[in-house]
């Protein structure tokens, strides 16, 4: 059993990756400000700790427990609002992190395990899928740090002797996903679909993501926080869907059938995005279990549930 610290653990991602390590027999306390995720996504059974990443309290706090592994899914998600704000979002993705690698100054280090992009990161794609050697062109801020990120860790290891692993997260939806701003489209569709709104795609719809499961993401964080394997590895389906398409499965799936509208593209988006998992297969033995009409499935099924509970 590894002593774990879970930055974001009360959020979307973050919560699903509590329960997996939990599962697994590690001890996991988790910090998080709540300020997008809330306590009732914690999983018994985990230390909460509210604090920002960015604080000295979270740097001392870091310092004091020694975590054997610190999972980073802590994160400003909204590719708008980096294009926006993008000095908010790189204290939060590039500050924060820089903060919790500070605690370990002169101390040993613990195996770091972050949650980074495997869409914004790439840009615009001259392959698809692309693998992990595809070049670097984010088209937003928020691809952009980090990307920063990845760089940070990699001068950790060669200057302090870090061990890290980054996981390059395809567009990641499921259950708990966050229904507002605009960062999780199948959670939007969902509620919006189960309230009787109409949903808005942005732009023609015809832009393609590659959508990934959210266990099957905490599955694949749980195994690398397992064998300690080192590297960057994309965390997706090699499977493009168009938002046009996505939305036609979410309708059918809630039994909703509301026409869509259509609204501008938004700044800072691509327009196709597609990742290969090779490597992590090849690595670790990951690959994607759930299928994107399961997946939508249990998604709106849960949606279903806390539409009825309102």
């Amino acid at each position: 059993m590894a002593k774990v610290v879970l930055t974001g653990g009360a959020g979307f991602i973050g919560s699903h990756i509590a329960e997996e390590l939990l599962s697994r027999g590690h001890s996991v306390t988790i910090i998080d400000d709540l300020s997008s995720g809330c306590r009732e996504n914690v999983p018994a059974g985990c230390g909460l700790e509210v604090m920002d990443i960015r604080s000295p309290e979270a740097r001392t706090f870091l310092s004091k427990l020694e975590p054997e592994y610190v999972v980073h899914a802590a994160a400003q998600m909204s590719v708008r609002l980096s294009m926006e704000d993008p000095a908010f979002d790189t204290h939060v993705n590039v500050y924060g992190l820089i903060n919790l690698l500070q605690a370990f100054h002169g101390r040993k280090q613990p195996f770091f395990v972050l949650l980074s992009t495997g869409g914004a990161i790439y840009g615009e794609q001259e392959t698809f899928p692309a693998a992990e050697n595809h070049p670097i062109v984010p088209a937003s801020v928020y691809g952009l740090a980090k990307y920063v990120s990845e760089l940070y860790l990699d001068l950790w290891r060669r200057q302090f002797g870090l061990r890290y692993a980054a996981l390059r997260l395809a567009n990641v939806y499921g259950p708990r996903q966050n229904p507002h701003g605009e960062a999780g489209v199948v959670a939007i569709f969902c509620q919006k679909l189960f309230l009787g709104e109409t949903p808005l795609i942005n732009g023609s719809g015809e832009q393609t993501r590659d959508f990934v499961y959210v266990k099957d993401v905490a599955a694949a964080v749980g195994s690398v926080v397992a064998e300690s394997v080192e590297g960057t590895f994309n965390i997706g389906t090699a499977v493009e869907t168009s938002v046009n398409r996505l939305y036609e499965a979410i309708s059918a799936a809630c039994e909703v059938n509301i026409q869509a509208a259509k609204g501008p593209a938004k700044a800072g988006e691509q327009m196709r995005s597609c990742i290969d998992y090779g490597r992590a297969k090849a690595a670790f033995g990951w690959s994607p279990r759930t299928g994107l009409s399961k997946g939508i499935e249990l998604t709106a099924e849960f949606f279903r549930r806390q539409a009825k509970e309102k």
